[in-house]
């Protein structure tokens, strides 16, 4: 069987379960509707299908809009077994593999000597985020799971597990009634991480056997993979993100990387059931020498004591090779080896996240109740740098040692606390780094180390530079930042992190400025840690739209600047991009070999300038861009247009995330977060923060010169690419719907005339149409239309009846935030 089959016979199965559980009437009308869109989009006319929508009562729109939603998670299970089928089916050498990295980088006149130091020196981090575009329960997912297993067994007895699974679905409730907890959220990334460790070890042979194969040499060379989260440790504007609930994700931390190990532990004592070898010094000799170490470990590590893993078995790994038994070594000891290295007693190194204003007012009233500084908030940048480095040349803590800490300090020094504690629990990987949101000086900086000083406490901190402002100063602030003397002698040997974020550089400037912006920074700030004589690695805020960084990964990081790429990169992986890649081990592999590849080929390239004629003309064209999409955004009229034509309302109402939607003050655009910004228009189909104010910059770039960069930048490459995309999966026809809501609204027609004009422009400057590189998500596209368009219909309808009256959301609320839910697993990549 191939997709169209399994899509088929899934969509069969689901049509049984609705003229069962439903009966025949309603789904004679899923029927109907689906007709009557298919006829709309193929130009026919829509009164028959506005009048049948406006007569259902809220719960036949629910139901209807629950039926096509189904459709679609039925759908994405198939698409993504047809994925691992392929993928399980290739032979040879397979592109964006770790084997074609190497074959490239010997081609380019890389030796197995500077390949060895390449892996060496790079770190690709991961780092799970709990963003609210999952928005399926876990239960709901389970069952999703078990239809996965049985969908190579659809011709067989897998087809009357998968009718059950859909049935008991279609009654089991997919909206929560709770917003999730922290821990909730937690527990929802790391499930995941069984699968990532399934793949691990199979790619951790691909190098191994990859390396012997391009270079006629064997390598110890280790995947450069590690593995982080924010769950549990984000405070920025998540008051539920307490020391308590940083102490229970650490022990939970643990307590899944215990797991891991025992298993892999004991899988290991099942393999190595060989003796000793005769004449062996230690009088093993007839003995299961191997087991015995392995058995000292497993009880180690099931008693919760801290050992040191790694280095033992790779002792035990030298000591088969050693004996002869390289087989047993590359098959048996290896997965638990790969395991334990990536995951150790830690399993994700957790990191700390705060608003510099939260850490601000923390050091304030430390310092204002030691008697240091009365009024440090008010000082000027000068001053608060004086004051902060003059405490950091002492040891002496600023709170008496046993005296409780007053509730401001105890949420700002809490985590801290508990983060050192899991570390003597489970090493020192099981804290991560401090990232400091709105990072805009240096004292934004050096207060969190005047914080954990209290503790007695090393930590890093991560400036994030989000705003086009900041990023335009980071180089600045990182020069600046490296010259405190007191600083450098923090960071010794150590790496230097640098947080880009991508979600509010496109809020604040669009999608054209935000890429250079960020492409500037990157190469600028390199420069800066060249000069001084540190190692750095950035850290890349992406989401899974367009608008906030999204794009196959290894795209991405082949698009990074030239020589920005030292001691490697960390990217975010978030809300649907963790199911999306990671929910089989044939996925997870495939996913990080790409961007394993990509990683080894960007940070290969030399450092270099791009020609002054291209730099000219972004810069050019990113001020253009940024011009348009400001005076789209800061239009006193676009924030009403925005909030009629989209439903952002109603995604504030849906218990998708610990997080609140709106940083705190008046509702504004600037403390809107960017996720729901950019979920908004992913729902309205207008993919605004995709592309908005592109065709002013490729105007002031020009054709030719446009085709030249397309053709050999490989950033703008990316850049262009990524915008095919998002222009690929705006649909203006559906947006019209939307736009009935705002009545006759001038910036209706702008916005029309802007994307056509964009879609224009892009495919002058690729050479073709849209995505016509891309036929396979072409066809993803074409095949979901028909069933997301009476998705949308529906929630358009339901905005206007719950709009209509003061408590029509109250009586609407279900079916809307189930519509939602529908066109989020129909579009994908929301935010």
């Amino acid at each position: 069987m191939g997709l169209s089959s399994d899509v088929n016979v899934l969509g069969r199965t689901l049509g049984q379960v609705l003229r069962e559980q439903e009966g025949e009437a309603f789904f004679e009308l899923v029927e109907r509707v689906r007709a009557l869109v298919r006829e709309v989009r193929a130009g026919g006319d829509d009164t028959e299908l506005r009048a049948l929508l406006a007569g259902l009562d809220a719960r036949d729109a629910g139901n209807l809009a629950r039926a096509f939603t189904w459709y679609f998670q039925l759908v994405n299970l198939a698409e993504e077994y047809e994925r691992v089928r392929v993928l399980s089916g290739t032979r040879g050498v397979r592109p964006q593999s770790i084997e074609q990295a190497l074959t490239e980088l010997k081609a380019q006149g890389v030796t197995a000597g500077e390949a060895g130091a390449l892996l060496a020196r790079l770190d690709l981090g991961l780092t799970f985020t709990a963003h609210p575009t999952e928005m399926r329960r876990r239960t709901v997912r389970n069952h999703l799971v078990e239809v996965a297993h049985d969908i190579p067994h659809l011709d067989g007895e897998g087809l009357e597990r998968v009718a059950a699974h859909v049935e008991a679905l279609w009654h089991t409730p997919e909206l929560r009634r709770l917003k999730p907890t922290v821990q909730d959220e937690v527990k929802g990334g790391l499930s995941y991480v069984a699968s990532i460790a399934q793949a691990l070890p199979e790619l951790q042979r691909d190098l191994t056997r990859a390396f012997r194969q391009v270079y006629g040499q064997e390598t110890d060379a280790r995947l450069p993979l590690s593995f982080s989260s924010w769950m549990g440790g984000d405070r920025d504007g998540n008051p539920f993100v307490t020391p308590e609930a940083t102490r229970e994700a650490l022990a939970l931390h643990r307590e899944r990387a215990r797991e891991l190990l025992l298993a892999a532990l004991r899988q290991a004592y099942t393999d190595l059931s060989q003796a000793g070898l005769e004449g062996e010094a230690d009088g093993e000799a007839g003995q299961e020498p191997y087991r015995r170490e392995l058995r000292d470990l497993h009880n180690a590590i099931r008693d919760g004591q801290p050992v040191d893993l790694v280095p033992r078995l790779e002792a035990l790994k030298v000591r088969l090779e050693e004996d002869g038994q390289h087989r047993t070594a590359d098959l048996l000891l290896t997965p638990l080896l790969t395991v334990a290295r990536v995951f150790g007693q830690h399993l994700v190194s957790l990191d700390l996240r705060e608003h510099s204003a939260q850490t601000g007012a923390a050091v304030a009233r430390l310092l204002a109740e030691a008697g240091v500084e009365p009024d440090y908030l008010n000082l000027p940048e000068h001053a608060r740098q004086d004051v902060l480095t003059r405490e950091l040349r002492s040891r002496r803590p600023l709170w008496p040692a046993g005296e409780a800490l007053p509730e401001e300090l105890e949420t700002a020094i809490g985590p801290i606390r508990e983060v050192q504690a899991a570390t003597r629990l489970a090493g020192p990987r099981a804290f991560g780094r401090y990232v400091i949101s709105m990072s805009e000086s240096v004292s934004d900086v050096l207060e969190p180390l005047l914080l954990a000083r209290e503790v007695g406490f090393r930590i890093l901190p991560v400036p994030l530079f989000e705003t086009l402002d900041d990023l335009t100063r980071a180089p600045q602030i990182v020069w600046e930042l490296l010259s405190v003397p007191e600083y450098r002698a923090l960071l010794g040997e150590g790496v230097q992190e640098i947080m880009l974020g991508y979600s509010d550089s496109n809020k604040d400037a669009g999608f054209l400025a935000a890429n250079w912006a960020l492409h500037e920074a990157q190469r600028n700030i390199s420069d800066v840690c060249r000069r001084a004589g540190v190692r750095w690695r950035f850290f890349h805020g992406r989401g899974t739209s367009i608008g906030r960084g999204g794009g196959p990964a290894s795209r991405a990081i082949l698009g990074q600047p030239a020589g920005t790429i030292d001691a490697g990169l960390r990217i975010t992986e978030q809300g649907e991009a963790l199911a999306d890649k990671y929910s089989h081990p044939v996925l997870a592999r495939r996913n990080l070999e790409q961007a394993l590849y990509g990683l080894l080929l960007a940070a290969a390239r030399p450092a270099g300038n791009p020609p002054a004629e291209w730099t000219s003309a972004m810069t050019r064209a990113a001020q253009a861009s940024a011009a348009a999409y400001r005076a789209l955004v800061h239009d006193p009229d676009f924030l009403p247009f925005f909030e009629a034509v989209t439903p952002i309302h109603e995604i504030a109402r849906l218990n998708i995330a610990s997080r609140p939607v709106r940083r705190p003050g008046a509702p504004t655009l600037t403390n809107l977060r960017a996720i729901p910004w950019v979920m908004s228009w992913t729902q309205n189909r207008a993919n605004l923060p995709g592309w908005y104010g592109l065709a002013e910059g490729l105007k002031e770039i020009g054709p030719d010169l446009a085709r030249q960069m397309y053709r050999e930048w490989p950033f703008f490459r990316t850049v262009l690419d990524n915008a095919q995309m998002s222009l690929a999966k705006s649909d203006f026809l559906i947006f019209a719907e939307y736009l009935r809501l705002s009545g006759e609204h001038r910036l209706a027609g702008q916005l029309r005339a802007a994307y056509d004009e964009t879609v224009r422009l892009v495919q002058e400057a690729v050479g073709a149409e849209l995505l016509e590189g891309e036929p396979r998500l072409r066809e993803s596209i074409k095949l979901r239309n028909p069933y997301i368009d009476p998705i949308h219909r529906i929630q358009v309808e339901l905005l206007q009846r719950a709009r209509s009256t003061e408590e029509g959301l109250d009586e609407y609320e279900r079916p809307l935030l189930l519509s939602l839910q529908g066109i989020a697993a129909g579009v994908r990549n929301t935010g």
